[in-house]
């Protein structure tokens, strides 16, 4: 499992600006209006080999500002959650009221903080930085996010401060389900319906140093482990109340998990924050199968489901391979329907292609559907061989990785679940140019 980083401070000093530089892909909203930055962006970085996962809060205010409520209530679920804390302030401005303000929250946070100071572009702004010592945080980092001043010194001092969490390791044969979903769609209820009385439970663990609690139990032989996303580290009613706050309480479980259990409420609906849940499953690539929760509830005809998957297909285009289950885990319904494609979905996740099958497969898919001019090149496939499992991914050895178009990469993967059986899990192509 990896640390946590959360941007921290006051709107429009350039949170979101680090995020993108510490990230490198420009993923969050940038703007010179503060408080653009609505909803915390999540995502996985990388420095001198040490991985991180780091949060983009929306700024802290205390005026009466748009957003601001929702801003401050992120910035404190981040802070919470974080294991590291990069405290931005903009040293052109000085310290102000709100820096304090904050300075005081991050002291009863009681969580290793890196001082910050954006938009030091030059040795005049950089030699300002002593007066940032009155915050009591600890020695200050001038830093630019335009040019890069500064990175290195800062990120070399955050991967000094986080800690290394520790994981329980388990039998590669068990299952890791993660129970994913917006708040109220039933998180708890499918946990404890799968923890049920028909069940033997080991035990519940502590997962990692973060306290997420892991609860093993075995269903027809087959070993399985829950890992919580549903609420056992609930410190608040924000938690609940808000769809946003979701995300980030997921991720850790779904970076754990073989298989993520995305939930969705048949009472009201699809909603955006369901797409952007299997998002994050999908780029973490797990497993997936879409829950359909509350199914109960549900007024019913001979078309009902049909037309309930049509929908579901229609918004979550980019997980086409997922199978749908219906269930009402608060009445036990239909739960029978879900342990077989968790199992199905689990073999597929961890399935091995042999070699000779897999180019006599892709060198029918070239002949039947050749490739087309790209980049200048026509992509040649020499040979092609499985590296790795959950998820499946094969390397493709050919004559020059930028010949392949983005629609023949679907063709080809579409190809290989025409093949074999991929229901369920993504499948990952890796280009490598033969010598």
């Amino acid at each position: 499992m990896l640390p946590t980083v959360a941007i921290v401070g006051r709107p429009n000093v350039g949170k979101s600006s680090l995020f993108n530089r510490i990230v490198g892909d420009r993923v969050s909203i940038t703007d010179d209006i503060p408080g653009i930055t609505r909803d915390r962006i999540y995502a996985k970085a990388e420095w001198l080999t040490k991985e991180f996962h780091i949060i983009d809060t929306g700024g802290i205010d205390f005026n009466d500002a748009p957003f601001i409520h929702e801003i401050k209530s992120q910035a404190e679920i981040a802070i919470d959650e974080a294991d590291v804390i990069i405290f931005l302030c903009d040293i052109r401005t000085g310290v102000t009221d709100d820096d304090m303000f904050i300075a005081k929250m991050l002291y009863k946070a009681d969580k290793p903080v890196v001082l910050a100071l954006n938009k030091a572009d030059n040795k005049e702004m950089i030699a300002t930085q002593y007066e940032f010592y009155s915050l009591g945080v600890g020695d200050p980092f001038p830093i630019s996010t335009l040019h890069g001043i500064g990175m290195g010194d800062l990120l070399d001092e955050m991967i000094r401060l986080a800690p290394d969490i520790e994981e329980v390791p388990y039998e590669e044969d068990r299952i890791k389900l993660a129970v994913i979903g917006r708040p109220n769609v039933g998180k708890s209820s499918l946990t404890n319906a799968l923890l049920g009385k028909n069940r033997v439970i080991v035990s519940p663990l502590k997962g990692t140093t973060r306290d997420s609690i892991d609860s093993l139990f075995t269903y027809h032989e087959q070993d399985y482990v829950v890992i919580d996303t549903a609420g056992l580290r609930k410190r608040g009613k924000v938690y609940e109340n808000a769809e946003k706050y979701s995300v980030l309480r997921a991720m850790s479980a779904i970076e754990r998990s073989d298989i993520c259990l995305l939930l969705i409420d048949a009472e009201t609906g699809i909603r955006e924050q369901d797409k952007k849940i299997a998002g994050y499953a999908l780029d973490a690539n797990k497993g997936i199968i879409i829950v359909v929760n509350k199914w109960d509830a549900v007024e019913k005809n001979t078309q009902t489901m049909n037309r309930w998957i049509d929908e579901i297909r229609a918004h979550f285009q980019f997980i086409t391979f997922a199978p749908i289950v219906f269930v009402s885990a608060l009445k036990n319904q239909r739960l029978h329907t879900l342990f077989p494609e968790i199992n199905t979905v689990f073999y597929n996740f961890s399935r091995r292609v042999q070699t000779s099958v897999l180019n006599d497969v892709l060198l029918d898919a070239f002949y039947v559907t050749p490739p087309k001019l790209h980049n200048g090149e026509k992509l040649k496939l020499f040979y092609a061989t499985q590296v790795n499992t959950k998820p499946p991914a094969f390397v493709f050895f050919v004559n020059d990785e930028q010949a392949l178009h983005f629609s023949y990469r679907r063709y080809l993967i579409n190809r290989l679940r025409d093949a074999f059986e991929f229901t369920g899990t993504p499948v990952k192509i890796i280009l490598r140019k033969r010598d």
